[in-house]
């Protein structure tokens, strides 16, 4: 007896990571010589909550545990970081990921 043909498997892997929304207010920051990268984003096509990241020059990655309702939320927050700390905060290297 012959065996049923196997389904088409498609040929990306099906473990690939989720594809992501990144907000308007995503980009480069830049504040008395010291650049950064601003990641807000979440899981595209849902109304999941926003994930806040902050990459400096070096590629130090600063990561927010709580997620935000609205990327607006997340903007601010960073805002107020900054303002509180100073992005010099962000280019700090500890032997783990930062996160706030």
């Amino acid at each position: 007896m012959s065996k049923p043909p196997k389904p088409n498997q498609p040929k990306s892997k099906q473990s690939k990571e989720p594809q992501l929304e990144h907000s308007e207010f995503a980009g480069e920051f830049e504040d008395e010589g010291v650049t950064v990268l601003v990641d807000i984003f979440r899981e595209a096509g849902t109304n999941g909550d926003w994930t806040l990241e902050v990459i400096s020059q070096t590629e130090i990655v600063t990561t927010w545990e709580e997620n935000f309702e609205t990327d607006q939320a997340a903007w601010e927050e960073f805002l107020a970081t900054a303002e509180r700390d100073g992005l010099k905060s962000f280019l700090e290297e500890d032997d783990t990921p930062s996160v706030h």
